[in-house]
């Protein structure tokens, strides 16, 4: 990795794009999201810089995914809406426990819904890119998430093994609430309920959307 590496004003204005895009929506941009927003002339010229920022460290970049592109510095990529409010968090909406939804619907953070967090779940000082979701299902019941709970989330892109994750299934563009293991070629996203079965799919699949933190009970 060589980030001291001078970059081109090209190469700026792509990562500030790709930065830019990731704060936005919470995945990356695509070769043409990219062409088309800086007006750039081709693809080949946008897979060329691409290149070049992952040879000087700044991204890394699978170049056989559509949105195969991961900054290198996590903390750069958090969404815009991720902005904690003292003890508050935005609730973005529902994530299912059961099969996987559409996605949580988009909520302007000016206008969404704040959820109070105990300090003794998370405390305040530590709820910097953590949002909640309201849980749909009771398919991780033995984790103790019963439908109508508020899972809290800390927005990243990894997880490891046995980690609880809101997981984006791309092909099927829809998010569930899962613990996640990565098995060789494929990706295992395992409910807590007996009665369920883990759904399978390939890692280029999967898209982690935020690692469970916290949970807020019902008590409905």
């Amino acid at each position: 990795m060589r980030r001291g590496d001078e970059l081109s004003d090209r190469q700026k204005e792509i990562l500030n794009c790709i930065q830019e895009f990731m704060r936005k929506n919470g995945y990356p941009p695509a070769i043409r999201d990219i062409q088309r927003e800086l007006k750039i002339s081709s693809t080949s010229v946008v897979a060329y810089n691409l290149n070049a920022l992952k040879d000087k460290g700044w991204i890394d970049r699978n170049g056989k995914v559509s949105r195969g592109i991961r900054l290198t510095s996590q903390d750069e990529v958090a969404p815009v809406w991720l902005t904690a409010k003292g003890g508050q968090v935005p609730l973005l909406g529902v994530i299912t426990a059961g099969s996987p939804l559409p996605d949580p619907e988009e909520v302007d953070i000016e206008t969404a819904e704040q959820v109070d967090v105990p300090a003794e779940v998370v405390p305040p000082g530590k709820l910097d890119n953590v949002y909640a979701l309201r849980v749909r299902g009771q398919s991780m019941i033995d984790a103790l998430i019963d439908d109508g709970d508020i899972v809290l989330l800390r927005y990243q892109e990894t997880a490891e093994n046995g980690q609880m994750v809101a997981a984006r299934i791309v092909d099927e563009n829809a998010v569930t609430l899962k613990k996640f293991y990565h098995e060789g070629d494929r990706i295992r996203l395992q409910p807590a309920n007996s009665t369920m079965d883990p759904i399978y799919t390939s890692p280029q699949n999967v898209r982690i959307q935020g690692r469970v933190v916290g949970v807020l009970r019902s008590l409905l």
